[in-house]
C-alpha cells in the first residue's frame, strides 16, 4: 500500500470540502493505492542504470557463448554447451556460417559475459579458450 501525493496533482483531482471559507472550498486528495511490483520495478530500473547492459554473470540473460572456429567443431561445442547447461549456466553455441571475427563481434555486441572459443588445439585437448566480454583472453581451460 502506498500514499501518492503526485498523481492527484497530475490528474488535477480536487474534492469539495464543504467549507464556506473563501479559498478552502476545494482540497487536493491523497491517493492510496496498491503497488505490488513498484519496488521491484524501481530496483530493476536502478540495476539497469547501474550496469548499463553489462550484467554480472549471476544476473545476465546471456552468460556464455561457445564459438567454434570451424564447423567441424560444432558437435564438440554443443557438448560443452550441454555441460554448462547441466551446471545451470545459460549457454549458446554460434553455429552460423559467419566468419570467426564476426562471431566474436556478435557475441560482444550481445553482451555475453564469456566467449568460449574452440579451435583445433582446444578440440584435441578437450578444452576451450576463454575470453571475457571486454575481450581479455583468460587462456585455455579443460572442460570437465
Amino acid at each position: 500500500i502506498q500514499l501518492d501525493f503526485q498523481l492527484p496533482i497530475r490528474f488535477n483531482l480536487e474534492y469539495n470540502t464543504g467549507s464556506k471559507e473563501k479559498g478552502k472550498e476545494f482540497a487536493r486528495p491523497v491517493m492510496v493505492h496498491r503497488a505490488m511490483l513498484g519496488s521491484v520495478e524501481r530496483m530493476f530500473a536502478v540495476l539497469c542504470e547501474h550496469f548499463g547492459g553489462k550484467w554480472p554473470l549471476w544476473l545476465s540473460p546471456r552468460q556464455v557463448i561457445v564459438i567454434p572456429i570451424h564447423a567441424e567443431f560444432n558437435d564438440f561445442c554443443d557438448e560443452v554447451r550441454q555441460k554448462l547447461h547441466d551446471e545451470k549456466f545459460y549457454a549458446d553455441v554460434d553455429v552460423s556460417k559467419a566468419t570467426f571475427q564476426k562471431k566474436v563481434r556478435n557475441a560482444q555486441v550481445a553482451q555475453y559475459n564469456f566467449q568460449l572459443v574452440v579451435g583445433k588445439s582446444e578440440f584435441d585437448n578437450g578444452s576451450v579458450n576463454i575470453r571475457t566480454r571486454e575481450n581479455k583472453v583468460e587462456g585455455e581451460f579443460k572442460v570437465e
